[in-house]
């Protein structure tokens, strides 16, 4: 299994997912011509991409997605909710539903419902059917459940958010309401939550943890790295950037 990202954060963001013959892109907040420039660094084709699954509504994940269907003939993952919000209502799609799985080629996806300001939020764990490996993708979450908890237990790999560090938010330029907004129940994940889940959850098999959606304003990468460090049982973190993500990952 492999991981790679295009681009982390409020900006934009994909993420690839891969094993054998089975290639899926989860959410795409670039243009068409950026998501396609961008691409060209993992050396993989649009048209290698069997599914784009979709998080939710908000235009750093979804903004680019019909159209890249659209060019590519590529098929799209989403629940009633977020598509309701995203697409045309002639628009083709496949529903998902927070708590059932789904298979996509060599792969059995569970969407896992999230405490996020959007219509119908899910974020994804991700299971290759022959090997048993797991890999679990959260951001965009606004705090953590204990369903969160059971879902992203006994990983091999994840992708989680460290979204903002709340010193720098309550202190840094953000207008009071949006301040409120990201440190919500139903906004982003602090630094904090994230070390959290990280201690709620068995890490003894997690071989790849990847720091992601790091904000630009009300976070630095030096204090990412220094929270993780607290953690004795998780593997060295690899920190995902807005301006090139990161190379693809083997898990």
């Amino acid at each position: 299994m492999q991981i790679a990202s295009l681009g982390s954060g409020s900006k934009g963001n994909a993420t690839l997912i891969s094993h054998d013959k089975t290639t899926i892109l989860v959410d795409c907040g670039f243009s068409l011509r950026q998501f396609e420039q961008r691409l060209l660094k993992l050396e993989i084709s649009p048209n290698k991409i069997d599914a784009i699954l979709l998080t939710h509504e908000h235009s750093d994940h979804s903004g680019g997605v019909a159209r890249l269907s659209a060019k590519f003939s590529i098929p799209v993952w989403s629940t009633v909710g977020t598509a309701r919000a995203v697409f045309e209502n002639d628009f083709s799609y496949n529903p998902l539903c927070g708590g059932e799985s789904a298979q996509i080629g060599c792969f059995d996806i569970l969407p896992v419902t999230v405490p996020h300001d959007a219509g119908e939020p899910v974020q994804f764990v991700f299971c290759h059917v022959a090997s048993g490996k797991k890999l679990g993708i959260l951001t965009d979450t606004g705090h953590i459940t204990n369903h969160i908890i059971k879902a992203y237990d006994n990983l091999d790999a994840l992708l989680l958010e460290f979204n903002y560090d709340q010193t720098m938010l309550d202190t840094g330029p953000y207008p009071y309401q949006l301040k409120q907004r990201v440190s919500g129940d139903m906004g982003h994940l602090s630094n904090e939550q994230s070390i959290y889940l990280l201690r709620q959850i068995n890490t003894s098999g997690l071989n790849c943890l990847i720091a992601a959606h790091i904000s630009e304003n009300n976070n630095t990468r030096q204090i990412v790295e220094q929270q993780l460090n607290q953690l004795d049982t998780i593997p060295s973190p690899i920190l995902a950037s807005q301006e090139s993500g990161f190379d693809w990952i083997n898990i």
